[in-house]
């Protein structure tokens, strides 16, 4: 039987994979997106039912641009499949003047001429009820953040992407590619499939695919925990919220249904080794210091745990993203090392590699993520 052939093949349909199939279907060129599992599945990054957006980037000015261009495409993304995805809640900062969260969220809202402002401590009471702001410490509040519907935006993109007539096959476990005969081969447990181009969109399993490239990508293994309570909610104004705290960071979503407030550590996570068998059990030092931090600063919610999710950051050397082609074959184009903040833009990478990979260039402003900084 002779291997089936693409133009462009897309290993890995979580949140960039699934963006980029949407927009190589757009495009209207022959397109397969490969993965070991089903649509908006609960292995990788892209799970666990929310996503912080927010336009005021501490960790690096460069991703401003990418941030407004998401939100076009989110909202783009929304009318065309009719769900709503993106909850324009606002988020709430909290940590000391002189830390890297506040000190980097006010200049990039003076550089960017972002909708920031001050909230002091008299007005956040009653501005949000159940927030507690340590002594010694600032808050923010950005009123255009808010949060993404993660697996529903993946769903979106995969499903639109199939209704214009990209291929999307999964249960298959890439064993890896190479290039032969003026073509990319990809090598599956089940067959092996070839296209002109190649997008790398694989998340943790990255390392194994751009082994060549020794970019040595540490996978975390990180927590989501929900918590009952009768307010915090959404329909109640509540926002968002990133707390910079001396143990660390901590952020979350207000309440939408009975499960109650999600909350997660931003900071530390135990790397792992295999992310397809990781046992993903509740770890109860984490878990203690997410209650800790709730009693501290938001005393409203329970400590009655509702339901614990694992995920992965696949973290790169500097907490940057990856994007570019590869160096040794400008036919494969590749997002890695999103280093837990990136889905909030996934909908701009994906954009930007199908650029890549069928025009040689892009006009999304990726050039300080590119593999060359890394020496």
């Amino acid at each position: 039987m002779p291997m089936k052939h693409y133009d462009v093949i897309v290993i890995g349909t979580g949140g960039v994979g699934s963006a980029a199939l949407y927009h190589l279907a757009a495009r209207g060129v022959r397109a397969l997106g490969l993965d070991r599992f089903p649509i908006a599945h609960d292995r990788g990054s892209s799970h666990g039912e929310s996503r912080i957006i927010r336009l005021s980037y501490f960790e690096h000015a460069g991703y401003v641009p990418l941030l407004k261009r998401s939100y076009e495409l989110w909202d783009a993304l929304a009318q065309a499949s009719g769900r709503a995805l993106l909850h324009r809640v606002g988020i709430l900062y909290v940590g000391a003047h002189d830390r890297p969260i506040i000190h980097g969220v006010r200049d990039s809202a003076t550089a960017h001429q972002l909708d920031v402002t001050a909230v002091d401590s008299a007005a956040l009471s009653a501005r949000f009820p159940g927030f507690q702001v340590p002594e010694a410490s600032s808050a923010l509040f950005e009123q255009d953040a808010g949060y993404l519907l993660v697996e529903d935006c993946v769903r979106a993109h995969a499903e639109l992407a199939i209704a214009r007539g990209a291929e999307h096959s999964t249960g298959h476990a890439v064993r890896g590619w190479r290039y032969e005969d003026g073509r990319v081969i990809v090598d599956t447990d089940s067959a092996p499939f070839s296209a002109d181009r190649l997008i790398l969109s694989a998340g943790p399993w990255s390392n194994a695919l751009l082994a060549s490239l020794d970019i040595r990508l540490r996978v975390l293994r990180k927590h989501l925990h929900w918590f009952e309570t009768n307010g915090y909610k959404e329909t109640d104004g509540c926002p968002t919220f990133f707390y910079d705290t001396p143990n660390g960071y901590y952020y979350g979503f207000p309440k939408r249904d009975a499960l109650g407030l999600k909350v997660a550590e931003h900071s530390r996570g135990v790397e792992v080794d295999d992310p397809l068998n990781d046992p993903r059990a509740i770890d109860p030092d984490e878990l203690e210091r997410v209650k800790t931090f709730l009693r501290t600063c938001l005393p409203g919610v329970s400590t009655r745990h509702s339901r614990h999710e694992v995920c992965f950051y696949t973290m790169s050397p500097d907490e940057n993203f990856i994007v570019d082609r590869h160096p040794d074959h400008p036919e494969v184009v590749f997002a890695a090392g999103l280093s837990g903040h990136g889905f909030k833009m996934t909908a701009a990478l994906g954009e930007a590699l199908v650029e890549l990979a069928l025009d040689g260039t892009t006009s999304q402003p990726i050039g300080f993520l590119g593999l060359s900084r890394l020496g």
